[in-house]
């Protein structure tokens, strides 16, 4: 199985039917689903018959009971879930205009906290049955530590996400270990340390191949309706977004990320990947939620980018 790390929660998300105006109700659409960059990476994989394995941490609260139980049906191995009766399940509020672009965001992670190196030190025999490690940057920075040295001692392929620009610098310190990392293009900012502009393509190519500098195999950057730029030492390119309805954006660049993560592990060749990738994308970006229940491999390809 993939050994899938990180944050799981409730996803709220509000889209606005007008402009927004400051202290007042807005009128809106709101609507929520179980979200956490790793756990929508998670059901992703599961989705496409990857067989995936969740640690993460959840309160002892309804909240978490119900993502446990949606995430069994949906295939993914809760077993070694934590449960934390200090702080509540993790949660995400995002505010999107009426065109579906993301205005602003808040997370509550604090319940991150307990998933502790100690914690993952226990299940190392999680590391030693995977074929892949992924992590999401919610992680503390020693719990990220130990993921990395435990997926290194186990000889396992390491990816990341950043999840956001205030924690994309955890991934620094490793980015020479990294099999795949999936930044949007402000996130790529942050561990480049320069702009970098989703709407300028040579910007977006420049921080991949940087990042191939540092020692990461694959670097994917997400550019919205720019599509996707990727680099590898061997070779680099851009696949362009497919043309579609924005519903939701929440979950689009996990979609791509488990997308890619699957066709790796089954051997598909990385631009062929990463045109699933995108197909995935588009797909969710068209969904109300983080993740296409219905996703299949099938489905991709009928809306693979030619």
């Amino acid at each position: 199985p993939a050994l899938v790390i990180g944050a799981a929660g409730i996803d709220i998300v509000g889209r606005l039917r007008s402009e927004l105006h400051c202290e007042t109700s807005n009128p809106a659409r709101i609507r929520t689903s179980f979200g956490g960059v790793a756990r929508n990476v998670a059901e992703n994989l599961a989705r496409l018959g990857q067989p995936v394995v969740l640690l993460s941490a959840l309160g002892q609260d309804q909240v978490g009971d119900q993502l446990l139980q949606q995430a069994s049906q949906a295939g993914i191995d809760i077993s070694a879930v934590l449960r934390n009766d200090a702080r509540p399940t993790g949660s995400y509020l995002g505010v999107l205009n009426a065109k579906g672009g993301l205005e602003f965001a808040l997370d509550d992670m604090r319940v991150m906290a307990a998933l502790s190196s100690a914690y993952l030190k226990e299940h190392s025999a999680l590391f030693k049955e995977a074929s892949l490690v992924f992590v999401d940057a919610n992680l503390s920075k020693e719990t990220l530590r130990t993921a990395v040295s435990l997926a290194r001692r186990a000889r396992l392929p390491i990816c990341a996400d950043p999840t956001a620009t205030g924690l994309a610098n955890r991934l620094k310190p490793y980015l020479s270990r990294l099999r795949l990392i999936t930044p949007n293009s402000a996130e790529a900012g942050v561990l480049c340390e320069r702009d970098v502009d989703a709407a300028r393509r040579g910007q977006a190519m420049e921080a991949a191949k940087y990042l191939v500098s540092k020692g990461v195999e694959i670097a994917i950057i997400s550019l919205a309706e720019f599509g996707v730029c990727y680099a590898t030492s061997e070779t680099s390119g851009r696949i362009p977004a497919i043309r579609t309805e924005v519903v939701d954006p929440t979950g689009v660049g996990d979609a791509m990320t488990a997308t890619v993560l699957f066709a790796l592990l089954n051997e598909i060749p990385l631009d062929d990947a990463i045109r699933l990738g995108v197909s995935a994308a588009s797909l969710t970006l068209r969904h109300t939620g983080a993740v296409l229940p219905d996703l299949t491999l099938q489905k991709l390809y009928d809306q693979l980018v030619i």
